[in-house]
C-alpha cells in the first residue's frame, strides 16, 4: 500500500520510523534487533535511507596516495525487500542523486518495481565527507526536483531509452523532504518554498520534514505551504534528544535549532541517562501536541536506535 493510501484511509494519527541499513558485513538479524521492538505499534511503514559512496586514500610506498571507492552502507534496495517480505510492512527505500548515474538510477528504480515496492523517498543528499559543496555525477541528476522527474516519467512510462519497446509504467508513491527551519543551502524560506512547490508539481505525494524540536517552527511551515499552493501531507518527523553532546551535534550536522529550555534543561542534566530520559519525556510532548493538530503521520527518526523510540511510541500509540 501506498504511503498516502495509509494516509487516506486512517481517521487517526499514524507511526512511522527510519532506519539505516546495516554496515557492510553487518547480518540481517542486526536490523531485526532494531525493528522487532517497534512492531507492536503497528507502524504503517518503515523508510530504509540511502548513502552515498565515500573515497578513502591509501598511502602507497613513495609517498603516493591511492583512491579508493567505499559504500560503507550498501543494499537499501535488498534490505527493503527482505524487510517488506519479513514483516509484510510496507518500506519507504531513499534514493539519493549523489553518487549515481540516471541509469544506475533506473535500475535501482526497476528493480524496486519488480520486487513489489512502491514508495520512495527522493533526495538530493549531502555532499560527501571531505568535499564543501555537492557535486553530482556526470548525467547524474543534480537536485532532487529531477530524481522526481525521472521517476515521475517511469510512472508514465518514459525511461531513458527512448526507443524502448513494450515499456510499461511504473507505479511509485513519490515523497520529498521539506525543512521547517529552511535548508541550509537556501537564501531564504521563500526560495526554500518555492524548490519544495516545484518538486510537488512535478510529482512528489508528500513531504517528511527534517526533525525539529519546536512544534511552533511545524505549524508555520505547514502554513507556509499552504499559502503557496502546497497542499500534499506534510508529514513532521522527529528525533529524540539522547546525549549532551547532540547540542552541538545536531544544529551543526542538521541545521536546526534546540530551544532555549530545553537545551537549558539537558545542561542541567548528571548523567547519560537523564538526558535520554528528557529526550524521550519531551518527544512526547511534542507528539501529542502533534497528535492533536491532526497531523498524518508521526516519522522518527531512530539514529540507529530504537529503545528512546519505544518508550515514546508505549506513551503515544
Amino acid at each position: 500500500m501506498k504511503v498516502t493510501e495509509h494516509i487516506q484511509k486512517s481517521e487517526k494519527t499514524l507511526f512511522s520510523f527510519e532506519l539505516l541499513p546495516p554496515l557492510k558485513g553487518e547480518q540481517f538479524s542486526q536490523i531485526e534487533d532494531k525493528i522487532n521492538p517497534l512492531l507492536e505499534f503497528n507502524p504503517s511503514y518503515i523508510n530504509i535511507t540511502y548513502h552515498q559512496e565515500e573515497i578513502q586514500y591509501e598511502h602507497l610506498p613513495g609517498g603516493l596516495l591511492k583512491k579508493r571507492t567505499v559504500r560503507k552502507r550498501p543494499g537499501t534496495v535488498g534490505i527493503s525487500s527482505a524487510i517488506q517480505y519479513k514483516t509484510g510492512i510496507n518500506v519507504v527505500p531513499h534514493l539519493i542523486c549523489g553518487g549515481f548515474t540516471r541509469e544506475v538510477t533506473e535500475n535501482a528504480l526497476i528493480d524496486l518495481h519488480f520486487l513489489g515496492i512502491n514508495n520512495l523517498l527522493l533526495l538530493r543528499g549531502d555532499a560527501p565527507a571531505g568535499q564543501k559543496y555537492f557535486i553530482p555525477d556526470l548525467d547524474g541528476n543534480t537536485y532532487a526536483v529531477d530524481l522526481v522527474k525521472q521517476v515521475s516519467n517511469l510512472n508514465k512510462g518514459i525511461y531513458l531509452e527512448e526507443e524502448l519497446e513494450n515499456a510499461h509504467p511504473t507505479d511509485f508513491c513519490i515523497g520529498v523532504a521539506g525543512y521547517p527551519e529552511k535548508h541550509p543551502e537556501a537564501p531564504n524560506l521563500d526560495s526554500d518554498l518555492l524548490n519544495l512547490k516545484a518538486k510537488v508539481d512535478a510529482g512528489a505525494e508528500y513531504i517528511v520534514t527534517q526533525m525539529f524540536f519546536d512544534n511552533s517552527k511545524y505549524f508555520e511551515f505547514v502554513k507556509s505551504c499552504r499559502a503557496a499552493g502546497i497542499d500534499v501531507p506534510i508529514i513532521p518527523g522527529l528525533k529524540p534528544l539522547s546525549a549532551k553532546s547532540q547540542l552541538i551535534v545536531l544544529p551543526q550536522t542538521f541545521h536546526v535549532d534546540i530551544p532555549q529550555v530545553l537545551a537549558k534543561e539537558v545542561q542541567k542534566c548528571k548523567s547519560k541517562q537523564s538526558v535520554y530520559e528528557l529526550g524521550i519525556a519531551w518527544s512526547i510532548e511534542q507528539s501529542k501536541e502533534l497528535i492533536a493538530a491532526g497531523v498524518p503521520v508521526l516519522h522518527y527518526y531512530t539514529m540507529g536506535k530504537s529503545d528512546n523510540i519505544r518508550e515514546i511510541a508505549k506513551a503515544i500509540f
